[in-house]
């Protein structure tokens, strides 16, 4: 039997490499006399009037001269759609690449060609201007992202993805994304609407003026997001809510976590602020309401039960980690990682016969070549070892 230290890093680094988001019940009305209109207007934060120069929709995907000219260099106007994707992707990322490079910051898609800097957000907006410039059919494209747990605290990071979706009619989709490592084409994807990325953007926004502690440009940004953007993006909800938390306005900050979830029933950041706001109001009844529905919603989640899964098998806890992997199998059929652990559980646990099975599905399922030979290594490596034990 191969050694729990030798396991441990295999299964580390195997997740590592491999890329690892319902409720029902009725939800309270927000608090009471508190409405959108009074939550936006944020006077209790000292934000009713906005920062002088701050970014407006109509920037955000507004194509600069120079844009229009490197269009204009690298892209044939007579080619196909499939021929002058090709030919915009080259100009990008090819051989004689101007140099992107990846920065926790959101910015237009003329600030991002201009510095060639920026996140997912920026880059995914430069190339939609871009594209469109070129007379390609592009939209954005929101991605489901597993959130990460942290075990004991409940949700620590919640990835909200957005790549761009070209359509080039008889050549098919083609999916351009600037983070590929958040990407998987397993994950649960969706066609959005510009303003549904301007709220995207603006939310960014917020928050990096949320950690830059400028409070009053954070809630125009908010505000932007669900007015110039979309008022049902139940992020810019939450963080609006967490801002007057911060400030000590807990009933209005009770009203926008409330906001959030008219917006999605299944905002997990927003429930778990609520149970936060509960305790801290001295509500246990309600915080405890709040911690259960997180808690359902959360093991309907197969990632969630991965997560468990994980903190099980490091516990040496083997059936517990097998019974989380058996059901997040049964949510979701394509996740090789899934496999591959619940194979390593069983091997762990002595059973031979169906970790052999198991490691043998992951394989099966691995999204490319690379990644089926890397298994089979292990699975040789591993089998062998536990045969030498015998």
């Amino acid at each position: 039997m191969p050694t729990m230290d030798r396991i441990s890093r295999i299964v580390r680094n195997a997740a590592a490499v491999l890329t690892v988001v319902a409720c029902t019940a009725a939800y309270p009305a927000r608090a009471a006399g508190i409405g959108t209109d009074e939550l936006l207007a944020a006077e209790l934060l000292g934000a009713a009037a906005d920062p002088p120069g701050l970014v407006t929709g109509t920037e955000i995907l507004a194509p600069s001269p120079e844009m229009r000219a490197f269009v204009k260099a690298n892209v044939n106007p007579m080619a196909t759609p499939v021929f002058r994707l090709q030919q915009l992707i080259d100009a990008i990322m090819g051989k004689a690449s101007f140099g992107l490079e990846y920065e926790e910051t959101t910015r237009t898609a003329a600030e991002t060609f201009r510095l060639h800097r920026g996140n997912c957000m920026s880059f995914s907006s430069m190339f939609v201007a871009l594209a469109r410039s070129a007379g390609l059919t592009v939209e954005f494209q929101e991605v489901d992202i597993p959130p990460d747990w942290s075990m004991g605290e409940g949700l620590f990071v919640l990835n909200r993805h957005i790549n761009v979706r070209v359509n080039l009619g008889a050549g098919g989709v083609h999916v351009v994304d600037f983070n590929i490592g958040d990407f998987r084409s397993t994950y649960e994807v969706r066609p959005v609407s510009d303003r549904r990325a301007y709220a995207h953007f603006f939310n960014n926004l917020g928050v990096e003026a949320m950690q830059d502690g400028e409070v009053v440009t954070a809630v125009a940004f908010l505000r932007s997001a669900i007015t110039q953007g979309d008022g049902e993006f139940s992020p810019a909800w939450t963080n609006l809510g967490t801002l007057y938390r911060r400030a000590g306005h807990l009933a209005h900050a009770e009203a926008a976590y409330l906001e959030a979830l008219e917006a999605d029933r299944q905002d997990e950041v927003a429930m778990s602020n609520l149970v936060a706001l509960y305790e801290m109001l001295g509500e246990p009844g309600k915080a405890e309401e709040y911690r259960k529905r997180a808690e359902e919603h959360r093991l309907e989640n197969p990632y969630y039960r991965f997560a468990l899964a994980r903190k099980a098998f490091f516990a040496r806890e083997w059936d517990t980690a097998i019974e989380h992997l058996r059901q997040a199998t049964r949510r979701e059929r394509s996740e090789d990682q899934f496999y591959f652990l619940l194979g390593m559980s069983y091997l762990m646990k002595g059973d031979e016969k169906e970790a052999r099975r198991w490691l043998a599905k992951a394989e099966a399922v691995a999204a490319d070549d690379r990644d089926k030979k890397r298994y089979s290594t292990k699975i040789e490596t591993l089998m062998s070892a536990a045969d030498s034990v015998d």
